[in-house]
Formats: structure tokens, sequence, C-alpha cells
């Protein structure tokens, strides 16, 4: 039986279901397969030097996860075309000696609005989000036929560094931006567990917008929440986990995953328990 040991690098990831997500499908596989967590505050330990160390370990990869996306590329020999388009990484492949970055949230972001929000318009595009999630999201939007993209960040000249790759706008007003929006996609970690609340006033969105939110843990984010109490089209970030997890998989295996498999699969993971 083929053996796998790959692992999740970030913050604040013990809620992720990415190691559920990848050791059932590889269980269905017949794959011999463990994921491992690696906080980088409960190691005390620089992402450098954990790449470094899962090198030595014998891991076959690691996902990377907020803060590490972009910070991850200096410690890589190499990078894909994807990957070195968007200036960050989510997928480190280790093979014969070399650790090869890769970006699967291109692909997993771009499935998912292909399959979740299907025949929106890609007219104009608010992007909120010029990390590493967030230049994921903009070359896959960009690849899926985006006409004007409007990118926003709390440090604008991350903003303007993004917009500048993607030859887009680097906003300067949200409320004028979203109101000729046809869409907005979020991807800051705002909503995660250890980052509540919203990343703008609710009453910036209304029915007209399509609103895509990128974080997945909780599902039901204050974002997603409030986007469908304002009659938005609404996408949880649970495709686009699924989907770059599968791609993924498959970089780390060589085998191709049941897609559609993971998602019934992640779905049964974030059902509530019933009431006994």
């Amino acid at each position: 039986m083929d053996s796998y040991l790959v692992g999740l690098v970030g913050t604040g990831i013990g809620p992720s279901l990415s190691p559920a997500l990848h050791e059932r499908e590889a269980d269905r596989l017949g794959l011999r397969y463990l994921y491992r967590r690696l906080d980088l505050d409960e190691l005390r330990a620089s992402l450098g030097e954990i790449v470094a160390a899962a090198r030595l370990a014998g891991y076959d990869g690691l996902n990377v996860t907020h803060p590490g996306k972009q910070v991850v590329l200096k410690h890589l020999d190499s990078v894909d075309a994807t990957a070195g388009a968007v200036g960050a990484v989510n997928t480190i492949v280790f093979r014969d000696g070399q650790a090869v970055g890769y970006n699967t949230d291109t692909t997993g972001f771009a499935r998912a609005v292909e399959t979740g929000l299907a025949d929106v318009s890609l007219g104009r595009v608010v992007l909120l989000g010029a990390g590493g999630a967030g230049a994921a999201c903009g070359h896959a939007l960009r690849a899926m036929g985006a006409r004007d993209i409007t990118v926003f960040d709390r440090e604008p000249a991350r903003a303007a560094a993004l917009a500048a790759t993607l030859n887009a706008t680097a906003g300067t007003a949200l409320d004028d931006a979203l109101s000729t929006a046809d869409g907005m996609v979020h991807a800051t970690p705002t909503g995660m567990e250890a980052h509540p609340g919203l990343p703008l006033p609710s009453d910036l969105l209304g029915p007209r917008l399509w609103v895509a939110d990128v974080v997945y843990r909780p599902l039901d984010t204050a974002l997603v929440r409030a986007a469908r109490a304002r009659g938005c089209r609404v996408l949880d970030g649970g495709r686009m986990a699924v989907f770059q997890a599968a791609d993924a998989f498959r970089l780390f295996t060589g085998r191709t995953p049941d897609a559609d498999r993971m998602l019934r699969h992640f779905e049964s993971l974030e059902a509530p328990c019933p009431t006994p």
C-alpha cells in the first residue's frame, strides 16, 4: 500500500477540515495517508524552519495557509507557472530533494464559482484582500473572463501591487465600487473563528451583487449571513476549500481524487449534529 505524509502549515488551523478531507479520500483510494497540522504559533517556529524540518522528516508535501502563502516563496527551490504568476503558494511538493510550490487556490476558486455561481456576470468585480488568497482569486477571475476588477486591501500598497499584476484598479472608495459592481469576492481572514466580524458595512450589500467568501471555518460567516439577508446570491467558502484540496491531493499522490465525493464528505462534516 502506498503511503504519504503531508501537513498543513499556518496559524489558527485547529478547526481545519483538510486532514479529514484528505485522509477520507485516501482511504477510499486504498492509500495510507497521514495529514498533520503544523501550527506556527503552537510550534513556536518560523515558516522556513517548518518547511526545512518537513523536508528532512520525509514529508511528501505541505499545504500552506494564512499567513504564509506569500512568505513561503523564499523557502522553495522552484514554483510552477501559476504560482509564479500569482506570487503565492498554498501547496508544496517535496520530490527528488526539491521543494516545489504550486497554487491550487486558483483552480479551486474557479471551479467553485463555475459550479456554485453558474452564469453570474463577471463584468465588474470587487476583490477584498490582496494577500495570497486574494491574488489567487484575482488571477482566477481574470482567467474566467472578468472584465473590470477593483482591488481593496487594508494596505493600499499591496492592493496597488496586485492590481498592477492583474491589469486592474486599486480601489479607494469601496461604496462607490460596489455601487456599480456585479459581484464581490472576499479574500481576507475576517470571518474566520480567530478573526470574527464583517469585512465591510452590511448596508453596502444589495440584491444586485453576488458575493463569494473564501472563508470556510465557519462556513456560515458573518458576511455570508449578511449577504443572504440583503438578497445577494452567495457562494460560501466550502466549494473552494474542497476543490483546492482535491487538486493538492493529486499533486501529493499522483492519483486523481473524486472531487464530488470529497464535496459530499465536506458537507457531512459541516452538517449539524442531530439533537438527542
